[in-house]
């Protein structure tokens, strides 16, 4: 049999469609961001093909004499970064580092303190009965904190009285949480750690989010802060490969070892750890220029939105002081009809499920707002003046049907913003097409 399947053919150019799709559109996912090329080769290199299960000199395979320097490169470089006393980063999840912590620190039946997810919560410290990896998988129980709705933070007084009313009942939380999906300001980690550690639960943020932020010294230092561990997603506000990295005290060192091999994960994607180490390296010499643009140019969306009359979430406090804003958007409807509607003008965003949502009969797939992420347009070197027409195109798309202008309007903002900023070199964002 000679030449590709036609199937082959056809999945090539669907990848080929992405790409194309994505060099025309607003990619405003704050989970999102887009890899340097560099990074991008080595995530195709042979590392892909290999195993190295366990720790770098304890490997459970042969053939891992350089796989073991990458490796151990990328450890020390993350805790660098981090300014962090160990580092594993061989999660290859977000919430797979989130379930290594959680196993390392507690026990199935455990209590855990983190945020709803109407409030900002990740489903991977979610409840059982929404399926939520903490409760599902490792059988925590989940508490919430307080929050303050108007503020769009974790209260401080109602969290403390919390923490001693469940420690009154026996149900001291192991673990608190803190970090989240929706984050838009510092969360008041020094305030209550002291009081968590006193129950003798352990305080932890999930910096999935705001990882490149806190690296960049733009955002809050929760390792400083009073968070013994501190996990996070590589690619997010991390411009790097999708993948998870846990830092913290040494002390959970050992733990956090078994937890992620064997416990969580067999091999754990080299590829990615190498691409992990670029990363480092890029983000070590240009994320605290990066962070401070994004939190910039977050700023500057949010506050031009709200200039135009879109109602945006968090204005007693400034909106926002990370890379999302948002928005509810129920006078247009719900949050999953306006983000079928703005994908349909090449802008892509996610439907937000907000406080009180769930008190008003919303659900997940029609929530009452709309994040936005900053994220990947200021990698694409899109700066404040660029944030006063993202806005403007927005607030044409939520407020009229014209789809063929936005798509337009959003195609031309995007002709010269085609190439990754903050790397060491001026790469294609988007080039598989070109290969």
């Amino acid at each position: 049999m000679t030449g590709k399947a036609s199937e082959y053919d056809a999945i090539v150019s669907l990848v080929k469609d992405h790409e194309k799709w994505f060099s025309e559109s607003l990619p405003l996912v704050a989970s999102e961001n887009v890899a340097s090329r560099g990074v991008r080769e080595v995530l195709s290199s042979d590392l892909g093909q290999r195993y190295a299960e366990g720790w770098p000199g304890e490997r459970v395979y042969a053939g891992c004499k350089y796989i073991d320097k990458i490796e151990l490169a990328a450890i020390d470089l993350a805790r660098r970064l981090f300014k962090a006393e160990f580092a594993d980063v061989r999660p290859v999840s977000g919430a797979c580092a989130n379930l290594a912590v959680y196993s390392t620190i507690s026990n199935p039946g455990d209590t855990m303190m983190a945020l709803s997810i109407p409030n900002g919560g990740h489903i991977s410290a979610g409840k059982k009965e929404f399926s939520g990896t903490a409760g599902l998988v490792h059988g925590l129980e989940i508490e919430y904190f307080a929050f303050d709705r108007e503020n769009m933070t974790i209260d401080v007084d109602g969290t403390k009285k919390r923490l001693r009313s469940l420690k009154a009942q026996g149900k001291a939380p192991k673990i608190v949480m803190f970090g989240g999906s929706l984050i838009l300001f510092p969360q008041p980690v020094q305030e209550i750690a002291e009081e968590a550690e006193g129950i003798g639960a352990v305080p932890c943020y999930d910096a999935a989010h705001v990882a490149g932020l806190i690296a960049g010294g733009q955002f809050q230092d929760p390792l400083r802060e009073g968070a013994h561990l501190m996990s996070f997603s590589t690619h997010k506000t991390l411009f790097g490969p999708q993948g998870g990295v846990i830092v913290g005290k040494r002390r959970y060192a050992d733990g956090i070892k078994k937890a992620v091999f064997p416990g969580t994960s067999s091999n754990h994607h080299l590829h990615n750890v190498a691409g992990k180490a670029l990363t480092f390296t890029e983000f070590l010499k240009y994320g605290k220029l990066y962070a401070k643009d994004v939190v910039t140019n977050a700023s500057v969306l949010a506050e031009s939105l709200a200039e135009l009359g879109e109602n945006v979430i968090g204005e007693s406090k400034g909106y926002t002081r990370s890379h999302q804003v948002a928005l509810d958007v129920t006078k247009y409807g719900d949050g999953g009809v306006v983000e079928k509607k703005l994908e349909s003008m090449n802008i892509i965003a996610n439907r937000q499920l907000l406080p009180g949502d769930l008190q008003a009969g919303r659900h997940y797939t029609n929530p009452g707002g709309i994040r936005l992420g900053v994220a990947e347009i200021t990698r694409l070197g899109m700066d404040k003046a660029d944030m006063r027409e993202v806005a403007d195109i927005l607030h044409q798309a939520l407020a009229t049907n014209k789809t063929v202008i936005v798509r337009k309007r959003v195609a031309d903002l995007r002709k010269d913003h085609q190439h990754v900023a903050y790397a060491f070199d001026k790469s294609d964002a988007y080039f598989y097409e070109r290969a």
